[in-house]
């Protein structure tokens, strides 16, 4: 039992030396994880970052390749492509005087991303695995009115869930971001309760704009807005601006223009699990264990849901 003064995830994260954060749901999401990283490197933790990627990865050179299927970029990588999430935030680090590493997953099936995630922690000799989720659609458990987007969510989450590390968790981080895409965040908070009944929920803590980190994470972002402004992250948007105060429809990029947001302060908030109990509530992991094509992962979901009885949304009643 712990105690009201410890945080349970740093706790299972402290006797760890060489700790990996790994953005699960490609795009920006490993931006969703540097408030996390950056606290671990100032406690002196080695600290590795990766990120399922979106990019165009196939345009790298051979020198660029850990292994199949994974790639290492740094702030010196060549730029073949405007959008490279991973290249912008190695930049970014390398800004600031830290680590500027950032390893690139590409978007298959679970066999060979765990192949490559298998790599990545022998490679570093990795003894924690923090998997992050910008926004929710990772804790859907398969048999809600809508899922979001899963297949690289829990792609990510079934390939790490066959590897033997001695710490591996998830935190998800930008609760209602996911409402665009169809997630009800009543059945996020059913789902949550449930995980806290098996032993799989690690509580909750917030990202404050006067933490060190959390000023660190809205320059990280405004310089990834500034970098990309083709395509900025509205989920990083949405964290950060939380993570400022705002409040509302908050405006910060023309791609929300049609959309009303609402941007409140449960977004700044970092949800933390034990993926082995996360793996264990998804009620199609065993569907997609035998991908290797990211459009199998898809399939495997929408037969599964063909075949069951979906939870309709639950309203928030406050």
């Amino acid at each position: 039992m712990t105690s009201l003064y410890a945080n349970p995830l740093f706790d299972r994260l402290e006797s760890a030396e060489r700790i990996l954060i790994s953005g699960a749901g490609g795009g920006f999401d490993i931006y969703a994880g540097l408030p996390l990283a950056l606290a671990l490197l100032h406690r002196n933790k080695q600290v590795q970052l990766a990120n399922l990627s979106f990019s165009a990865l196939e345009g790298l050179p051979l020198d660029s390749w850990l292994a199949p299927d994974l790639a290492v970029i740094t702030p010196e990588t060549s730029l073949h492509q405007s959008y490279f999430p991973e290249r912008t935030l190695a930049q970014w680090l390398a800004l600031h005087g830290y680590p500027s590493t950032v390893h690139a997953l590409a978007r298959t099936g679970v066999q060979p991303l765990r192949a490559a995630y298998r790599a990545l922690i022998e490679r570093y000799d990795i003894d924690a695995v923090v998997l992050v989720d910008g926004g929710t659609d990772i804790l859907m458990r398969g048999d809600e009115s809508g899922l979001g987007t899963p297949e690289e969510d829990l792609t990510s989450v079934a390939a790490l869930a066959a590897l033997d590390v001695p710490e591996r968790l998830v935190v998800s981080i930008g609760f209602g971001v996911d409402a665009y895409h169809g997630v009800s965040h009543g059945l996020v908070l059913e789902n949550i309760a449930a995980l806290d009944r098996d032993g799989a929920y690690l509580g909750a803590f917030s990202v404050s704009r006067e933490a060190r980190e959390g000023a660190l994470f809205l320059d990280a972002v405004a310089h990834a807005q500034e970098n990309t402004p083709d395509h900025p992250s509205i989920v990083n948007g949405s964290i950060a601006a939380a993570v400022r105060g705002e409040f509302g429809d908050v405006r910060f990029t023309s791609r929300t223009r049609d959309s009303e947001l609402f941007i409140n302060p449960l977004m700044s908030l970092y949800f933390a699990f034990e993926l082995e109990g996360l793996a264990r509530n998804c009620l199609y992991l065993d569907r997609i264990e035998h991908t290797h094509l990211i459009r199998q992962v898809s399939s495997a979901i929408e037969a599964f849901r063909d075949e069951i009885r979906q939870r309709p949304p639950r309203r928030i009643p406050h």
